[in-house]
């Protein structure tokens, strides 16, 4: 593969897609930050899924957000062709010198071919002739070469010439002025100040990633029991608030409660004025790195090398076991899973006076 950099003094607009979960698109902010340190004059604009534009809405090296409805299939074969053609006009407007696809969508493929940029970066992989012969460059996935995600989306940027400095690749999230004011007033409602207490987001939407009700709700006991203030978060999902209502059924005394009762960008302010963030590897976890909020985070199946917190005072906690992360939906697929049952109250407790300590 030839070392065939690009001068960016030759690029005006750049397009990055990210067509996945909000996690994921979470993880790409340290690309549109580096990209724009590196080169102030680019105007750089993002496509993602709209459920997920909350991860990069208000962030400073951003452009233009543009977004694909998923519920476009349901307008029919006519109404989905027009959103689409809306989409791409829109798109071609922008006349984009570079553009970069961070997953091996093949929309992705098919935006390159019919934007006709310059230069185009996508990943390197058995994803077929037409993905394939789609890029101007590719970047290399080593398979069994464990890197944090964030470490893989720059690996675009590598490609092409552009190396990002350690503090050109922290997360960015932008909670936005109309949230902080709306989630302070929440706070005063419950008697909460910021940096006063300590948030717990017991639940994923994928509940095989979450600790038992059982130890979630005694390490919830303990720390109310040492006087912490705790503030419980969850998305409003029916088997989410279930499984919320299990925990504090059986808490000792009560606690503070927004489950189901957050936007995105409000669960980032609470986030941000908590003392400390304890949950599970879900897209709340991403979210308290992105604002500097100390962490615990408690892992399962997923693997933590490649999903874990990122430049924040932290904890992993996981079982020892041989076969993890296995990246299944539970042990075989029957969504409990044996590795985060194994996690016990003492670690977990262990973890957040450690992270206290350290970021007291």
């Amino acid at each position: 593969m030839l070392n065939d950099s690009i001068d960016l003094n030759q690029v005006r607009r750049v397009l990055v897609i990210k067509l996945r979960h909000h996690g994921d698109v979470l993880l790409t902010s340290p690309v549109f930050a580096a990209l724009k340190q590196q080169a102030p004059h680019l105007e750089i604009d993002a496509l993602v899924y709209r459920d997920t534009q909350e991860m990069l809405s208000l962030h400073p090296a951003i452009s233009q957000l543009h977004t694909i409805d998923r519920n476009w299939k349901k307008l029919g074969v006519f109404g989905q062709l027009k959103a689409e053609l809306g989409l791409l006009s829109v798109l071609r407007q922008r006349h984009y010198d570079l553009v970069i696809t961070l997953t091996e969508h093949k929309r992705g493929a098919w935006l390159v071919r019919l934007l006709a940029p310059r230069w185009s970066v996508g990943p390197d992989g058995p994803y077929g002739k037409l993905f394939r012969k789609s890029f101007t460059h590719r970047y290399l996935q080593v398979p069994g070469n464990r890197r944090h995600t964030i470490e893989i989306h720059l690996d675009a940027l590598r490609r092409i010439g552009v190396y990002p400095s350690p503090d050109q690749r922290e997360l960015t999230l932008v909670a936005g002025h109309n949230a902080e004011a709306t989630l302070a007033a929440k706070l005063e409602q419950l008697g909460l100040s910021a940096g006063q207490y300590i948030l717990v987001h017991p639940t994923s939407r994928w509940l095989f990633k979450s600790w038992t009700v059982q130890n979630m709700a005694a390490l919830i006991n303990t720390l109310q029991q040492r006087g912490l203030k705790v503030l419980l978060t969850a998305a409003p999902s029916p088997d989410e608030m279930a499984m919320l209502g299990d925990i504090q059924s059986r808490l000792t005394t009560p606690a503070a409660s927004l489950a189901g009762q957050l936007t995105l960008k409000e669960l980032a302010a609470a986030i941000d004025n908590a003392r400390l963030y304890i949950g599970v590897d879900s897209v709340p976890m991403h979210i308290a790195s992105a604002m500097k909020t100390p962490c615990v985070a408690l892992f399962g199946p997923s693997g933590d090398i490649e999903w874990g917190p990122w430049q924040v005072p932290h904890r992993v906690v996981a079982a020892s076991m041989s076969c993890r992360p296995c990246g299944n939906a539970g042990c075989g697929g029957g969504w409990k899973s044996e590795c985060l049952q194994q996690i016990s109250l003492e670690q977990v407790i262990a973890a957040v006076e450690g992270v206290m300590e350290e970021s007291a």
